[in-house]
């Protein structure tokens, strides 16, 4: 009875000490990396007198979305830029709407890829092509789907273009609509923005959102596009980044009026299916991004486990009890005003169920996506 009495003591001292460890990273995350997004002092606003720009937008079967947004993209508060759009194999009436509006607007610019049987492309093409038709040395891209949070987007992106820089990652959020998932994908947004903005803030840049990026035209070209991982359907944004960036070459912006604004997926198969697609280039991150991101993910998910499993055990329970407490308050108050400083309302009620639920859901999309190599979608 003693040896049983002993193993099981010790069982619950190590559980109670890798309760403990995890604790401490989790604290080491939110303080040490997450709070610079909130402590981060923005740069101020200039007026709209400096480098000239170039968007680039890669479309393919847009028409609807392009007629509603690219005039918000061509009517910018902003003295010198270009809109090149790129339209991707259309089948549907893209080639017609870039027609009407270039007829409207003498900054629109547009190409188009013919569709060969033969010869099979995803979205970097399209960018590449982008890139090559653009006449500024500054390039800043976005999507069909997305629309500029104010007339002031390209001002605000723009006021980073300042050597040594030569990247801006700039936030791409969601539309705010009613529903449960809705909420789950503004949080998960939010929660992906927070880390790559605190990372790079601290000196480790990994990714950033094609929805809303800018960059050095001969950056691009020096790393030779998208060489490196022109096979993968999808990084042509994330892993570009994650190949260029460096603590001195990479700024952020958060002001509201730079955000860009997509309509996000209305089912749930359609946003897992979206997740698993991004997640599979997280595989490919080079440097130390992999580790400190597994370690956050890993230890998010050792505390979480140790502590349900430390609750059935009355004794270590207020123990258990305080260091979930510990953890809780400040993740609360540093979500809740790196929420504010990203605009995304109405997501800190259940930012503790987001938390677990989007964890375990990142590590399922994963495993399915070891298990079984399905071929992604061009966007």
């Amino acid at each position: 009875m003693n040896f049983q009495f002993d193993q099981a003591s010790l069982f619950w001292i190590i559980t109670s000490g890798i309760f403990l460890a995890a604790f401490l990273v989790q604290m080491f995350y939110y303080l040490y990396f997450y709070l610079r997004v909130v402590l981060h002092k923005s740069t101020q606003a200039v007026t709209p007198s400096g480098q000239p720009v170039s968007v680039i937008i890669c479309a393919r079967d847009e028409a609807e979305n392009l007629e509603k947004n690219l005039p918000l993209i061509l009517k910018q508060d902003y003295p010198d830029y270009e809109v090149i759009v790129v339209n991707d194999c259309s089948d549907d009436n893209t080639e017609e709407v870039l027609t009407r509006m270039k007829n409207e607007f003498k900054n629109l610019k547009y190409t188009k890829i013919t569709k060969d049987p033969r010869f099979s492309h995803g979205k970097k093409l399209a960018l590449s092509i982008g890139m090559k038709a653009a006449a500024f040395e500054w390039v800043l891209l976005t999507d069909a789907d997305c629309r500029p949070a104010s007339p002031h987007w390209i001002s605000h992106m723009q006021k980073h273009f300042i050597p040594p820089r030569e990247i801006v990652l700039g936030y791409g959020g969601y539309e705010r609509e009613r529903g449960f998932l809705n909420k789950l994908i503004r949080y998960d947004t939010f929660f992906i923005a927070l880390q790559y903005f605190s990372f790079a803030l601290a000196g480790l840049p990994y990714m950033g959102v094609g929805r809303n990026l800018a960059y050095r035209r001969p950056l691009f070209f020096s790393n030779r596009g998208f060489a490196s991982h022109l096979k993968l359907e999808s990084g042509d944004d994330d892993l570009f980044v994650n190949e260029v960036a460096n603590k001195n070459n990479t700024s952020v912006e958060f002001n509201p009026s730079a955000h860009t604004i997509s309509i996000p997926g209305k089912t749930w198969k359609e946003w897992i299916m979206q997740k698993k697609r991004h997640l599979t280039t997280g595989l490919h991150y080079k440097g130390a991004s992999p580790f400190w991101l597994g370690l956050e993910n890993g230890s998010r998910l050792v505390f979480y486990v140790s502590f349900l499993l430390l609750i059935i055990n009355k004794i270590f329970l207020p123990f258990v009890a305080a260091l979930f407490l510990i953890r809780l308050i400040p993740a609360i108050i540093i979500l809740n005003k790196g929420m504010n400083r990203l605009n995304e309302k109405n997501l800190l009620v259940f930012s503790p169920l987001f938390d677990v639920g989007i964890l375990l859901l990142n590590f399922l999309c994963v495993a399915s996506n070891l298990t079984f190599q399905k071929r992604n979608r061009w966007r």
